[in-house]
């Protein structure tokens, strides 16, 4: 008896057709699997870039952040000392300047090469900054130094100047001691008158009658001095009369001189050659009218000192 088997090819092609639609789904999954896996890679590689970048970037700008403040740092401290500051000015407006890019870059677009460039110029500024500090602390010292020397000189120099006061001071009092020491002295004042016939008259008691005095005639000696050197002195006498006035006329050798830094009236002067021997001096005063009665005094002077004072009275 024959089979029939045409129905089995036609059943065995819808399986292996069904069969290969099934692998080429699974082959073309399996793909698309892959591709989306490789993207994925790829975007998860980029985004790794990408915040590499922005590290780096942040970086950077917190670098030159930190050259900045130290920059500035340095121009405060060199203006603080009184020295000009222009290149450091200079090298904060490159830093400035610097930063202003830094900041101005995109998300992920700060390139390799970008990074080598600000990484080099921040390198470059950091060894300006240490030479810097270098010589800023060398001034420093050699300001501390100097400013010891001058401190020790002034010390030295106000010393000096107290030794020098000291001494002044010294030869101004002995200056004055001896000035003191210096000065003459009138002893054995004595008065006595003369009248219109020439004839004197002494009195113990310096007594007399006013309408008998012509003349008034003062001696006595300049006392020894051996301090006072040996030179032309200049003495003075002043004749004061009962109502405080000093006898003063121009025309019988009067005039003026200062006493105690005031200006006085004398009634004659005489230029005396000091010796030390006691040498004796008189003067003989006219008024030429008559005298007054009373209390008069006579007063001696040498150098603007009084040395000597008597008084007489007049009846």
């Amino acid at each position: 008896m024959e089979q029939d088997n045409s129905p089995e090819p036609k059943n065995n092609n819808k399986w292996l057709l069904l069969i290969a639609l099934v692998l080429l789904l699974v082959g073309i999954n399996g793909f698309l699997f892959y591709m989306n896996r490789q993207k994925t890679q790829q975007n998860e590689q980029l985004q790794s870039e990408v915040q590499v970048k922005d590290t780096k970037l942040e970086e950077q700008i917190k670098q030159y952040e930190a050259l900045k403040a130290d920059f500035e740092r340095q121009s405060q401290e060199v203006q603080g000392m009184g020295l000009a500051n222009d290149s450091l000015e200079a090298k904060l407006a490159q830093i400035n300047a610097d930063l202003l890019k830094l900041r101005s870059f995109k998300a992920g677009s700060f390139s390799i090469a970008e990074q080598r460039r600000f990484k080099q110029r921040a390198a470059n500024f950091e060894n300006q900054l240490r030479k810097k500090d270098e010589e800023i602390a060398q001034l420093k010292a050699d300001n501390e130094a100097l400013y010891t020397e001058t401190t020790t000189l002034k010390e030295r120099q106000n010393k000096l100047t107290d030794t020098i006061s000291t001494v002044v001071r010294s030869n101004q009092e002995l200056s004055e001691k001896v000035s003191i020491a210096s000065r003459l002295q009138a002893e054995n004042i004595r008065v006595g008158v003369v009248n219109s016939r020439n004839k004197e008259k002494d009195d113990d008691d310096n007594e007399f009658k006013a309408k008998r005095v012509e003349k008034v005639k003062v001696t006595f000696n300049l006392a020894r001095n051996d301090v006072s050197p040996k030179e032309t002195k200049q003495i003075m006498m002043r004749l004061i009369e009962p109502d405080g006035a000093a006898l003063y006329n121009l025309s019988t050798g009067g005039g003026t001189f200062t006493i105690d830094g005031s200006e006085a009236f004398y009634t004659a002067k005489q230029d005396i050659v000091y010796d030390n021997t006691r040498q004796p001096v008189q003067f003989v005063y006219a008024k030429g009218a008559p005298y007054k009665t009373g209390l008069h005094t006579v007063e001696l002077y040498e150098g603007g000192v009084m040395i000597g004072k008597t008084t007489f009275t007049l009846k």
